[in-house]
């Protein structure tokens, strides 16, 4: 036998809180134990050889049968639901990286305490053939506004038709991607948001061998991401009344494999490539981009062991494509990324690099190692690149399995926003906590779709609060009415914990969501906020004595826009803003929503209430520390 390895990462809250002291135990099918260790303080073990056959068998086309070794990994902690995972692949030569995010126990006495996830072989080894077209009806669950089932004719498994380029919207790369778990039709299958990135690193992972040839990978992950961007471009699922984007079912789109493992090849590419897609040239859409592994199955697109021959024969990821697609695909990049709160300035960061994307950069690395203590603290977050700052990066890129090189290229630059984002988020949901005062007691009020109110209010924030440690429940907007968006949140959480899945809160749901609520109150330690050593005090804007509200105009109006558009990049239901100076109904829609937002009285008017609360929320965001 050979020799892979394996190393665990294990988070919670969207990955924004690592859990050290994990309980790590790594072992064979039959119980024997390789490995018996715990987590550091950012959530990570070490990496361990593990056993594995030749890695030249997992590049025979010929070669059948699984081309990896397996083991099972348990990991445990107090407060948090244990966590047994099956069947995870090593490969040899190969880097097995297994996320593990841990589920808060709920208040509730008979919690469960186990969870056992088995890990299916990856699709190359399946024999499913591709659906070219859907079923002649599929129902689709409870995913219309109150109509319960809804059918829809079949259709043609493929795009809509292209869409040239200048007639459309924008492509856009997700921050975040709804996969349903089964197949379309399925509506008791679950729904999971995952981070768009680690979605496409899950997809390869389980779709081929990560000891492929470096552009045989890139062409398959530029099908990937192609695709998964196809079915959000054209809605392909949502514009026929299922509330996800994607499903999980190679039948119909492509693996993932939910707490699968990624390989550390795998996830470098694609924190270069997550935002580059396939379209064909003059057109705006991404390229349907089916394939199939080419040998036991295939289709109309892409053989994935044809493209191991092709990548041996020098050819590159593009010309790659074109075998299988129009040859006049083309391989564009978006930077027009959800999540990132400012795109990229162009060129790398490093020692001797000054200037204000630094320390931007710096204050985002100094509030993210409050959660991941093992950073180090860049004590004089001056603009100036110098020896601590080259350490900090340092040690964020080997904790989320980055080339280390100190330097912030574009993937680290991504990366650091991705993280940044999420740790605030997750400390913003805390502090509400403190002001939205929950009663002691779940309501025995019913609430369901139209209802509007304090209760609706209650619930949405319960949502809320939970949606970071669940990834089957969707976040929803804090507006008091009870619509589709809440409905579908209540069903996810509803099938997450055995519940009847109506979209309705009764006692019985409402006991559900205050004993989860109140598990993770008790059991998730937030880390405090940390003030930094000698910080560059952001220009704090004074309230100008007057409120602003429709008809008024000037440079403070401007500054309002600007800050409101900042905010919205973590806060997605705050409509974005032309900066003109002049308070339209646009920016009074976009006040309204940001004082929704924030429990501040939803008037349109920004009085210094709702002055105050932009800027505090403005410098969160924009990483200048608290106003």
């Amino acid at each position: 036998m050979n020799t892979g390895y394996l190393t665990i990462q294990v988070t919670t809250g969207d990955d924004a809180l690592p859990i050290g002291g994990a309980h790590v135990t790594i072992s064979r099918a039959n119980g024997m134990v390789l490995h018996d260790t715990y987590t550091d303080q950012n959530g990570n073990t070490a990496y361990f050889p593990m056993p594995a056959p030749p890695a030249a068998l997992t590049l025979d086309p010929e070669y059948t049968e699984p081309a990896y070794s397996v083991c099972d990994v348990d990991v445990s902690v107090q407060g948090y639901t244990t966590s047994h995972i099956h069947d995870v692949e090593i490969v040899d030569t190969q880097t097995a990286i297994l996320p593990v995010e841990m589920k808060p126990l709920a208040e509730e006495p008979d919690t469960v305490y186990d969870m056992d996830i088995y890990i299916s072989p990856p699709a190359l080894l399946l024999n499913i053939p591709k659906q070219h077209s859907a079923p002649s009806e599929i129902s689709a669950g409870m995913a219309a506004p109150s109509t319960g089932t809804v059918s829809v004719m079949a259709q043609p498994a493929a795009p809509m038709a292209d869409v040239r380029s200048g007639a459309a919207r924008e492509v856009v790369i997700p921050d975040y991607i709804t996969v349903h778990l089964g197949v379309p039709s399925n509506a008791s299958a679950r729904n999971v948001r995952v981070k768009f990135s680690d979605y496409v690193k899950n997809v390869a992972s389980s779709e081929i061998y990560s000891t492929w040839p470096e552009n045989s990978l890139l062409a398959n992950i530029h099908a990937i991401v192609s695709f998964a961007l196809n079915r959000i471009y054209t809605e392909w699922y949502r514009s026929r009344n299922f509330n996800f984007d994607i499903t999980n079912s190679t039948a119909y789109d492509q693996a993932y494999r939910e707490g699968g493992p990624v390989y550390a090849s795998i996830s470098r590419l694609v924190d270069d490539v997550f935002n580059v897609y396939a379209r064909r040239i003059g057109f705006r859409n991404p390229f349907f981009t089916q394939f199939c592994n080419g040998t036991t199955v295939t289709c109309a697109g892409m053989s994935q062991w044809g493209t191991v021959s092709l990548a041996n024969q020098g050819k590159t990821p593009i010309q790659i494509l074109r075998n299988y697609y129009p040859n006049d695909l083309e391989l564009v990049s978006s930077d027009n990324i959800r999540g990132i709160i400012e795109s990229y300035p162009g060129q790398a960061l490093r020692l001797g690099s000054q200037g204000e994307s630094v320390r931007r950069m710096q204050n985002y690395l100094n509030r993210i190692r409050v959660n991941f203590p093992l950073i180090p603290r860049i004590s004089n977050p001056n603009g100036q690149f110098g020896a601590d700052t080259q350490d900090a990066v340092r040690t964020f890129q080997r904790t989320f399995n980055l080339g280390v090189d100190g330097v912030i290229g574009r993937n680290t630059w991504n990366k650091i926003n991705f993280i940044y984002v999420g740790v605030i988020r997750l400390a913003e949901l805390d502090s509400e906590g403190e002001r939205i005062g929950l009663s002691p007691n779940p309501p025995s009020v019913v609430i369901s779709q139209g209802s509007k109110g304090e209760h609706v209010k209650h619930l949405q924030f319960l949502l809320n609060a939970i949606a970071p440690y669940y990834e089957s429940v969707p976040p929803v907007i804090k507006d008091s009415m009870f619509d589709t968006v809440t409905k579908n949140s209540v069903i996810e959480f509803q099938k997450t914990f055995g519940l009847r899945p109506d979209g309705v809160v009764g006692p019985i749901t409402w006991n559900m969501l205050y004993s989860v609520y109140r598990g993770i109150e008790d059991n998730v330690k937030l880390p405090p906020e940390e003030t930094p050593t000698n910080p560059i005090e952001p220009t704090v804007p004074q309230y100008p004595g007057t409120p602003l509200r429709v008809g008024s105009r000037g440079p403070e109006v401007r500054t309002m826009q600007n800050y409101l558009n900042t905010i919205r990049i973590v806060y997605q239901n705050i409509p974005y803003l032309m900066a003109d100076g002049v308070f339209g109904p646009l920016t009074r829609q976009s006040v309204i929503a940001f004082q929704q937002e924030f429990l501040l009285g939803p008037d349109g008017i920004i009085g210094p209430l709702t002055w105050n609360e932009i800027v505090r929320q403005r410098n969160i965001v924009a990483g200048t520390g608290r106003a």
